[in-house]
């Protein structure tokens, strides 16, 4: 049994999974994308993540696709290729889809959107130590894109400003990442990552609703937090609440939970991972029914292939 991928109503082999040069996903980078993982096999908040994906497709006029068929197909996907791993390990999904081909260099012809997945393994050896050395910001002079290029929610794979924030960021501060801020001088995101703060008068907070794109794993720790009895709230987020934080967390779909250390080189809280975050994550790990960061300590060293 060998790994597939789906490419447009069809399981292929996953070494033929290919796009063409002429797709505008690739000229123009007019992708919109979900990135999933799994837990024991199972794709965790499919739901949420096809809800997200329709709004995208809504949002770039690609009607017609039927989401619930690949929801059923992207969990075959997983099944089928998380057979492949050894026990207890889990994959990553990446769905994406695009107008099809760009009229200018494609060939005539029907043009339909392009929809493909594929899966691998969930790289844990990039994060699996943050869990306990915590991750290092640094606020970039890239700023999060405005409002009025594209809406906030649209979750695309144009990401450019991540590429020039997060090279910034480790120029400044060699393994750091970059904390963007928007038009307004107020707390945005990390690169690829939410940021939200805890302090102990307030609980959990983080940047408005309308002004973040809805982060699945946002959703998940607002949950977590009603269970902690901890407040959550949405506001806006100046640097200087940052530092005054007694925690800061990144959340995002593989690692789920991160602490942060360090805003620019000054420490956040004690400057180690808090109490906070690690209960938010063996709640995330009860939730999921497997230890978070066991899993990844167990994998990280695992041969990718």
């Amino acid at each position: 049994m060998s790994r597939l991928a789906y490419l447009n109503d069809q399981f292929v082999p996953e070494e033929s999974l290919s796009v063409p040069v002429y797709d505008a996903g690739f000229v123009q980078g007019v992708t919109v994308a979900e990135q999933l993982r799994t837990f024991g096999g199972k794709l965790f908040r499919l739901d949420k993540h096809l809800e997200r994906l329709r709004r995208s497709l809504e949002i770039i006029r690609i009607p017609g696709i039927d989401l619930t068929s690949l929801g059923a197909a992207a969990q075959e996907l997983a099944t089928h290729n998380h057979k492949l791993l050894a026990p207890g390990d889990d994959l990553g999904l990446s769905l994406f889809v695009t107008p099809g081909p760009y009229s200018t260099f494609a060939p005539p012809g029907p043009h339909e959107p392009t929809i493909g997945m594929h899966t691998y393994p969930v790289p844990f050896h990039l994060w699996n130590d943050k869990y306990t050395t915590g991750e290092r910001l640094v606020v970039s002079s890239v700023r999060q894109v405005p409002n009025n290029c594209w809406p906030l929610e649209l979750k695309c794979r144009s990401r450019m400003h991540y590429y020039l924030a997060d090279r910034e960021a480790r120029e400044r501060e060699p393994g750091a990442r970059a904390l963007l801020l928007d038009q307004d001088d107020f707390v945005a995101e990390a690169s690829t990552a939410s940021v939200i703060l805890f302090n102990s008068a307030e609980g959990f907070l983080s940047p408005p609703r309308e002004k973040i794109l809805p982060g699945v794993s946002v959703g998940v720790v607002e949950e977590l937090a009603r269970g902690m009895n901890i407040p959550f709230l949405h506001r806006d987020l100046t640097i200087d609440d940052v530092y005054a934080s007694d925690e800061v967390i990144l959340c995002s779909t593989s690692p789920c939970l991160l602490p942060v250390i360090s805003l620019n080189g000054r420490p956040i809280g004690t400057g180690r991972a808090g109490a906070i975050v690690k209960q938010a994550t063996a709640a995330w790990s009860q939730l999921v029914g497997l230890d978070i960061v066991e899993q990844a300590n167990r994998f990280a060293k695992r041969s990718l292939v």
